[in-house]
């Protein structure tokens, strides 16, 4: 972790590079709440870009060394390439340089009671159901999550209390930036590989997490890795969450009601706290409200108030999120952009009333697509036709050669089309009345989505 204690001291002005990501948005919007003079830039328009545009922060597209002219400080995200001319523009201005990740440990660590949600998947959509809870519940939270809470209309939001709800994210470590007060540890689950190298890298990282933990560490005890992250934590509050027998929280006769919508009994160390009943869908969501459940009590929320607020979360932006429908096809989108995330948001999807679930997947990274080939073509399989874009190289080099067709020659559903053009052609020629069309992926296949809809718009 980097000791950054006066890590704002005397900055008035920030720039930010690639503002409209999703790590950074939230940050700014904070930041712009609490009177700092905030300016941005960013290659690409987005639905994040509108929403800081409105907060009347100065966003410039394209990055040139001119648009840091007069930052006292300079926040850039791992993303982003050495040679960028901003960042080389500061270094010869000697206007120092912030990684996102370090700025957002520093936000974190002046509130008392940061709830820090870690774990590979499920991060938004705990985090969001938790703030969900705690915004019906009378309190106002501070709020960094990786997706748009519509409670807010939001994925970033400054309080008014000493309590901040923020995603902890693994990826290279970032998390270990942080110091919080309270930590969720959902899952542990092999990602990232290319940093962490192995699963049991992983564990180790999480681990550390833990220990960085001051006060209650609330963790997934159904889940083995999990278990090995945690234990022989001497010292350290654990709290075990699950449908296990021995959890402090507990999930008992679990049902299904509305097709795919979780229904059960709440328990807190033997005791019924009443009926919880999801508002969004999918068996995994289960868990994640036990945790946020587990948390909002720390933070003095009583049974009923998290049963009103898990029922009325109805996703977070990307995370099973209903576009609409549209001559009577259903268009969602959600951000599953590994095996494990794939399988659990089209197994939902099956279970929900609809003729036919078509699964359009855009690849995000070389890396990931090329070490999980025949996961993904095993999870894409669950739908009933899946089509897969290309790969969304991001920050990588496809050095492994690596191509969406080696997943789609593997499937009898699969169809490989380039572009999102051509994916919506196929989509509005071939969809049905009565199907489901979900968008999938971590990065901007949702504008796939609105390709896909306005096609089906034409035929109303």
């Amino acid at each position: 972790m980097t000791d950054k204690t006066n890590l704002l001291a005397d900055v008035k002005r920030i720039h930010f590079v690639g503002i409209g990501g999703s790590g950074m948005s939230p940050l700014a919007e904070i930041l712009h709440a609490k009177g700092y003079v905030l300016s941005g830039s960013d290659n690409n328009e987005s639905d994040n870009l509108t929403r800081i545009r409105t907060l009347g922060i100065t966003v410039t597209m394209g990055h040139a060394a001119e648009n840091i002219a007069g930052a006292d400080i300079v926040v850039y995200t791992a993303a982003v390439a050495e040679d960028n001319p901003e960042l080389v523009a500061a270094r010869e201005q000697n206007i120092p340089l912030i990684e996102r990740a370090i700025l957002l440990g520093w936000i974190t660590r002046q509130f008392k009671n940061t709830i820090a949600v870690a774990g590979t998947h499920g991060k938004t959509t705990t985090t969001s159901m938790l703030c969900q809870i705690l915004l019906d519940g009378g309190t106002d939270p501070s709020i960094f999550i990786g997706g748009r809470l519509p409670a807010i209309n939001a994925n970033g939001h400054a309080g008014t209390n000493d309590t901040m709800v923020c995603e902890a994210c693994e990826f290279k470590d970032h998390y270990l930036e942080m110091t919080p007060a309270i930590s969720i540890i959902l899952n542990v689950d092999a990602d990232h590989l290319d940093y962490f190298g192995d699963l049991d890298g992983v564990i180790r990282s999480f681990r550390r997490f833990a220990k960085q933990t001051t006060g209650a560490i609330i963790y997934n005890a159904d889940d083995e890795n999990t278990r090995r992250a945690v234990e022989g934590l001497d010292g350290k509050q654990l709290i075990p969450y699950g449908l296990s027998d021995g959890c402090e929280w507990q999930a008992k006769n679990v049902r299904t009601v509305r097709g795919s919508y979780g229904q059960y009994d709440l328990y807190h160390n033997g005791e019924s706290l009443g009926e919880v009943e999801l508002g969004v869908p999918g068996g995994h969501n289960v868990l994640n409200s036990l945790a946020a459940a587990a948390a909002a009590t720390l933070c003095g929320m009583t049974p009923a108030q998290i049963a009103h607020g898990v029922r009325a979360f109805h996703g977070a932006g990307r995370r099973f999120e209903f576009l609409g429908t549209y001559a009577g096809v259903t268009v969602a989108d959600d951000y599953a952009h590994h095996p494990t995330e794939i399988i659990a948001t089209l197994e939902a999807a099956k279970k929900l009333e609809y003729t036919r679930v078509w699964g359009i997947f855009q690849p995000f990274t070389f890396s990931r697509t090329a070490r999980h080939l025949n996961e993904f073509a095993s999870a894409l399989s669950i739908a009933d036709i899946a089509i897969v874009s290309d790969i969304m190289g991001s920050r990588e080099v496809n050095t492994y050669g690596v191509h969406s067709t080696q997943i789609t020659e593997q499937m009898e559903n699969g169809v490989y089309l380039a572009t999102f053009p051509e994916i919506a052609d196929y989509v509005a020629a071939n969809v049905q009345k009565g199907d489901l069309v979900m968008t999938m992926g971590g990065g901007d296949v949702y504008k796939c989505a609105r390709m896909i809809i306005a096609k089906l718009k034409e035929k109303e």
